[in-house]
């Protein structure tokens, strides 16, 4: 096992792709996680913590859909998902650069 705290910080960062590709936010730190989780130290953690938070926030905009149609309610969870997929994975970033555990308020830990 080796210690490569770029290789963590490029992951959390990866997820920022869906703004440019749409799906490749969730598939490169899926492929860096499944790849890499036993040879780089603390990827096993950074993926599980990355890949948790991405599908919870994939379940919260399905429930937004719907809620979309209840007085607009819908749009406002949309727009804070938004904001959480902005700016927890540049947090987490450089928390991975500063050898911190990562943390993704909202995560559902589906993935342990």
């Amino acid at each position: 096992m080796r210690e490569d705290k770029q290789l963590l910080v490029l992951t959390h960062l990866s997820q920022l792709l869906d703004f440019v590709t749409g799906i490749g936010g969730f598939i490169v730190p899926l492929v860096l996680w499944l790849t890499k989780k036993d040879d780089v130290i603390g990827m096993d953690a950074h993926g599980k913590a990355i890949l948790n938070f991405r599908i919870s926030m994939f379940i919260y905009i399905l429930i937004c859909i719907p809620l979309i149609l209840l007085l607009g309610l819908g749009i406002l969870g949309l727009i804070a998902i938004g904001f959480f997929y902005l700016i927890f994975p540049i947090i987490n970033a450089i928390k991975a650069s500063n050898d911190e555990l990562p943390n993704y308020p909202f995560s559902i830990r589906i993935i342990k």
